[in-house]
């Protein structure tokens, strides 16, 4: 039987992966309390309320931890992701400070302008530097699109394809809807990631990207949009069906 230590570790463990691979911004003890996951509380029946909200507060710390770590992780390294092409960053930003991000640089300004907004009206770029003009989570940011261009006409063009996403991911490696908001949050000028954080809104933000994921009505663009991931991130794999070798275990298996 595993000790109460490595027990621990084990369920900080499972919260790093479910935070980083499931779902990002979740409350773990309600989550053990209540019946959103039909089976869960059968399997936690013989534990009391005290018990079953103490792991529910270790899987958070996994998920806590895990999300501290991308974020350190992406401090540094998006700013060589988004540095201009033989360029420098003007003005320089700071690896180990967010405090010149957010608007407060032109850079992370124009990647977190919605779309939709002309980062170059100046009275845009002042509203949104100033605080005047509040961006709520589910208005999308720029650098969610390849190459930072939005389609009035067709919002789903180019969404969730931007070169800065993939770079993110592959440094990260976990979902799509976390890595956006994670990048957000790097991008910002705000020091510490809370769900409750009303300049981000992280959370509606990462619910309204997964909601839209989730939509049945969007099947066919989430298809395609999973396509088109699993090419960046799995590029010498191929998407068309490899014939079966002949005698092999697996073709007798088919044959049944």
């Amino acid at each position: 039987m595993p000790t109460s230590c490595s027990l621990s570790d084990l369920l900080i463990s499972h919260g790093r992966h479910f935070g980083q691979t499931v779902f990002a911004l979740c409350n773990y003890p309600s989550l053990l309390t209540n019946d959103s996951y039909p089976g869960l509380l059968d399997r936690l029946k013989d534990g009391s309320n005290e018990e079953i909200l103490h792991v529910g507060e270790l899987i958070g710390k996994g998920a806590a931890g895990a999300r501290g770590d991308d974020t350190k992780a992406l401090k540094s390294a998006v700013l060589d992701w988004i540095s201009p092409k033989g360029e420098v960053i003007q003005p320089p930003l700071h690896r180990n400070s967010k405090i010149d991000r957010g608007f407060n640089h032109k850079l992370t300004g124009s990647l977190l302008c919605p779309s939709g907004l002309d980062w170059n009206d100046s009275q845009t770029k002042e509203d949104l530097h100033s605080g005047k003009m509040l961006v709520c989570g589910d208005q999308w940011l720029i650098f969610l699109y390849a190459h930072y261009v939005y389609d009035h006409d067709d919002p789903w063009s180019s969404l969730y394809k931007s070169h800065l996403l993939v770079c993110a991911y592959k440094h990260v490696f976990t979902s799509p809807t976390y890595i956006a908001t994670q990048v957000r949050f790097t991008l910002s000028s705000s020091s510490v990631f809370s769900q409750t954080d009303t300049s981000t809104d992280s959370e509606t933000f990462y619910h309204s990207l997964l909601d839209l994921l989730e939509d049945p009505g969007e099947f066919k663009e989430v298809d395609e949009l999973l396509t088109w991931w699993n090419h960046q991130i799995f590029p010498t794999s191929s998407a068309t069906k490899r014939p079966i070798s002949a005698n092999s275990a697996l073709s007798k298996i088919r044959q049944k």
